[in-house]
């Protein structure tokens, strides 16, 4: 059986969520459902143990390109000493 819900999301991330689910050929409703059983497909402990590299891969423009900065003891320090405040 459908059930409806009103949901309350930043308008760009409705426009952009439109255009992957026509992309994907399914309905913005269809993503949604599907993302929701994603989430509730196995218990997890927290929100932060989602698994969501995946949903990146899945929602992502194109493979995923990471930039690393070329770091000196110093810098580490400095970041480290930094994040601690």
């Amino acid at each position: 059986m459908d059930a409806k819900i009103t949901l309350s999301f930043d308008a760009e991330v409705v426009e952009a969520a439109k255009e992957y689910a026509e992309k994907q050929g399914i309905s913005l409703s269809g993503l949604t459902e599907f993302l929701y059983r994603k989430v509730t497909r196995y218990s997890y402990r927290r929100i932060d143990d989602l698994p969501v590299s995946e949903w990146v891969s899945m929602v992502a423009e194109g493979p995923a390109e990471y930039k690393t900065l070329k770091r000196s003891r110093k810098n580490v320090s400095a970041t480290y000493f930094k994040d601690e405040k």
